[in-house]
């Protein structure tokens, strides 16, 4: 699927260049010549990249940045800045801008600093996705619905059985101490001592190991604590 561009500038003969470089490259691009109109743009339709002047009629570009922002956290924001002035640079960095291009620029380093933030973009999703799923020999943990899958069946786990899992698998190889767990999972003011983890740990072992005197999943580091470490098949 084509990125779908807004190319925002005052200068018509720079839109002009930068729209016909950019869908050469198979880029559909649309084009605002202020503030306002941008705006107004990118309410009505979703853009994978937005190229942004500072400087524009009717208002600035940080000021459209900044309301670019507050509509969507995630739309990457490529300033167009003055030669030299590092002020710009700076407030567009803070203005939530990703990145920035000095005028007058190649248009091949406009290219390449899209290319850089899509391969951002694109990793960032793929390790958050990557996160929200985690496997560990038979097991699957989903960290999103909350359910966990030893061979592809369903385990019933309560929400503290999960959360226990949940912090020992993304922390593989870390070892918690059981005042630890309590003071994570069940928090500073419970009333409860150190026992309660041991049962919780008892009761995960029997719904998710093999052999719960045996694990393969949670493990004991004897006078220590408990820790995550897939140690395969037993």
């Amino acid at each position: 699927m084509a990125k779908k561009v807004l190319v925002v500038d005052d200068e018509k003969s720079i839109v002009k260049g930068i729209r016909f470089s950019l869908e050469q490259d198979g880029m559909e691009v649309d084009c605002a010549y202020d503030g306002e109109e941008a705006l107004e743009m990118a309410k009505s339709k979703d853009y994978d990249i937005i190229l942004l002047d500072v400087m524009l009629p009717k208002m600035s570009g940080f000021e459209v940045c900044q309301q670019l922002r507050e509509l969507s956290e995630d739309v990457p924001i490529l300033m167009l800045t003055a030669k030299g002035d590092a002020m710009d640079k700076i407030l567009g960095l803070e203005y939530g801008a990703d990145d920035y291009v000095t005028k007058p620029f190649n248009i091949l380093e406009v290219k390449a600093r899209i290319k850089a933030i899509t391969r951002r973009i694109r990793k960032a999703a793929a390790e958050e996705e990557k996160s929200k799923v985690i496997t560990a020999g038979a097991m699957k943990l989903d960290c999103d619905s909350r359910r966990v899958f030893i061979n592809s069946k369903e385990i019933a786990l309560t929400a503290k059985e999960f959360d226990v899992l949940e912090l020992l698998i993304l922390n593989q190889n870390k070892v918690y101490s059981r005042d630890h767990l309590l003071n994570t999972v069940w928090g500073y003011e419970y009333p409860g001592d150190v026992r309660t983890v041991d049962v919780h740990i008892r009761r995960l072992r029997e719904k998710i190991e093999a052999n719960p005197s045996d694990p393969q999943y949670v493990h004991t580091k004897w006078g220590v604590g408990y820790y995550f470490e897939y140690s395969g098949e037993k």
